[in-house]
């Protein structure tokens, strides 16, 4: 039995319904079955990773977790849940991110965290240390809608962004087969490619102009301090700055890992050109 949580999510539900098809036994950790909207085969269990004592129902008699922390930074909760995990399943699946380091004053912080907690706990683990998301990109979907324009201050960054159904199918291999504990896996797409190219597959794709225009610094700063400080505005925007400057790889593993090619952005978003239109 593999409890997965974040089931309802962007590569947790793929993880779930990818299980599925693999024949797994699947439970899935949700907050309110009642709107989970998952496979009939799927065994759906009420709890919430915030509540440890939640959990408990949830991790009888499970073999495996695939576990999709809930928050961007690790809150209190963290140890008693990865204890609790660590206890009750053989194999935690966990989905970092590329460049975790608990050093880090980020989300990469967060996942170096628990990552650390992981490892400490003495159970076995698998890390996927994904890049970025080709779904962040639903991001654009209200603005493409409302005047077929996308508006982004780095128009440089040139990111091999990855299909969650890839970050998924490599998941359910770790799960599913052995000779993966231990390990710890960078992923991404198998192309690289900055926002306005991007933005032109998605046009091609929906058959319809969809235009990149290049945000201005200042209009960018403003948007960010609407919700973070200015001492942090200025250090995101540099370490942005610094990022542009390095174009991302691409790392083979989804393919090494599951024998078929990574899909492509194009493929990306025709799986999800309805929330598009």
């Amino acid at each position: 039995m593999i409890l997965v949580t974040g089931a309802t999510g962007k590569v947790g539900g793929q993880v779930v319904r990818q299980l599925v098809d693999s024949g797994a036994e699947v439970r899935a950790l949700v907050r309110d079955p009642e709107r989970a909207a998952l496979p009939e085969q799927v065994e759906v269990v009420r709890g919430d990773l915030a509540d440890p004592g939640s959990l408990d129902h949830a991790l009888t008699g499970i073999d495996s977790v695939f576990l999709v922390w809930p928050t961007l930074f690790a809150d209190d909760a963290a140890p008693a849940v990865v204890r609790r995990l660590a206890t009750r399943a053989g194999h935690i699946v966990y989905l970092s991110a590329m460049g975790a380091d608990e050093s880090a004053d980020s989300v990469l912080g967060s996942h170096g965290l628990l990552e650390r907690l992981i490892v400490e706990s003495g159970g076995d683990y698998t890390f996927l240390r994904a890049g970025g998301f080709a779904g962040n990109d639903l991001g654009w979907a209200e603005s493409i809608r409302a005047d077929g324009v996308v508006r982004e201050q780095y128009e440089a960054w040139a990111r091999s962004v990855i299909h969650e159904a890839d970050i998924a199918a490599v998941g359910v291999r770790t799960l599913t087969e052995a000779g993966h504990r231990g390990a710890y896996y960078e992923l991404t797409g198998p192309e690289v490619l900055t926002a306005p190219e991007r933005v032109a597959i998605i046009a091609e794709v929906l058959g319809r102009p969809v235009r990149f225009e290049k945000l201005p610094t200042e209009q960018a700063r403003a948007g960010l301090l609407g919700w973070l400080p200015p001492g942090e505005v200025d250090a995101m925007m540099a370490g942005m700055d610094e990022i542009t400057a390095r174009p991302e790889s691409v790392i083979p593993t989804v393919t090494a890992l599951t024998g078929a090619p990574g899909r492509t952005y194009r493929d990306w978003v025709r799986d999800h050109a309805l929330e598009f239109a």
